[in-house]
């Protein structure tokens, strides 16, 4: 069995989802002129690290880097929300444990295996921890393609996946590139309430309530998007949620992982707007949430309180 092959079947065996390979063209890394525009319009916001040389070109991570073994994890769980305007709203991704912790652990056992296929094998791992354009590769492996909303979306799951990749020296053969199908749909951009997608496959994260309520580490939210939060604390998946594909063709994880906590369904803006430090570690041990400190927890539900006066 080729070597392509038996990575494939490896990974699914670890429990990926989608796998696809993608080859390093021997005259560029990465498609990079839409990212450096990105970075040209401002479009980062303080996500300085996003403007790290390494993500355009691969080399620079790992000099002798041929193939990128791409992988995606379904995370959808049917759960919903109390429909109460006091319901804090949770992005999906952070309902379960923090999938670093999850995909961290599949790979390492993807990369230690492939490492004992051969003496000379030279393989790393990334999952949303390394100066990688996740989203890129994945399309270019056939995982699936970058939508409008700037997330990938694949057939079989919509865009409820979490990315992965291995950066290795070996030369495998590669999977067709996956193509584009938006087609003329523009609910993730008309749904957006802060307009943060201006135009398509453009997301301006100065606009965005995930940035907002995740990465703005200010005392105060903007005007211009305090008002509009709609109960998000923690993450947005309103252009996930309007996204046809994702109403029609996502489907539970088997991961258990990634089974909700309650605590993420059922918090509220008051609770939320007084939270201790002990009980934010008592609720958010082992979650990818913990990046938003409580104080930033604080203050989105507090921003979402006053714009319900």
């Amino acid at each position: 069995m080729p070597l392509d092959t038996q990575i494939k079947q490896k990974a699914l065996e670890l429990g990926f989802h989608k796998v696809g390979i993608a080859a390093i063209a021997p005259d560029a890394a990465a498609p990079e002129t839409h990212l450096q525009t990105w970075l040209n319009n401002g479009y980062n916001a303080d996500m300085t690290w996003m403007e790290n040389p390494k993500r355009q070109d691969l080399r620079q991570i790992m000099p002798d880097v041929q193939s990128v073994i791409c992988v995606a994890l379904n995370y959808y769980t049917p759960a919903s929300r109390p429909d109460s305007h006091t319901t804090a709203k949770i992005a999906r991704y952070g309902w379960g444990r923090d999938y670093h912790k999850v995909l961290h652990k599949k790979l390492k056992a993807l990369t230690v295996w492939l490492c004992h296929q051969g003496e000379a094998i030279q393989a790393r791992y990334y999952a949303d921890t390394g100066p990688v354009q996740d989203k890129v590769w994945a399309q270019r492996a056939g995982i699936g393609w970058i939508a409008k909303n700037g997330n990938v979306i694949t057939r079989e799951y919509g865009s409820w996946v979490f990315l992965g990749e291995v950066l290795t020296n070996l030369a495998l053969p590669p999977d067709r590139p996956h193509t584009a199908h938006c087609g003329t749909c523009t609910r993730c951009m008309e749904a957006c309430p802060t307009n943060a997608i201006p135009t398509p496959y453009v997301v301006d994260a100065n606009r965005c309530i995930a940035y907002h309520t995740i990465e703005n580490r200010a005392a105060t939210l903007p005007e211009a998007i305090a008002p509009h939060l709609h109960g998000w604390v923690a993450g947005c998946d309103i252009c996930q949620d309007v996204c046809p594909w994702n109403q029609r063709f996502a489907q539970p994880t088997n991961v258990a992982d990634f089974q909700p906590h309650p605590w993420n369904l059922t918090s509220t803006l008051p609770a939320l707007a007084t939270i201790t430090e002990e009980d934010y570690d008592r609720q958010f041990t082992g979650s990818a949430l913990r990046r938003i400190k409580p104080w930033m927890l604080r203050r989105n539900a507090q921003a979402n309180l006053e714009s319900l006066q």
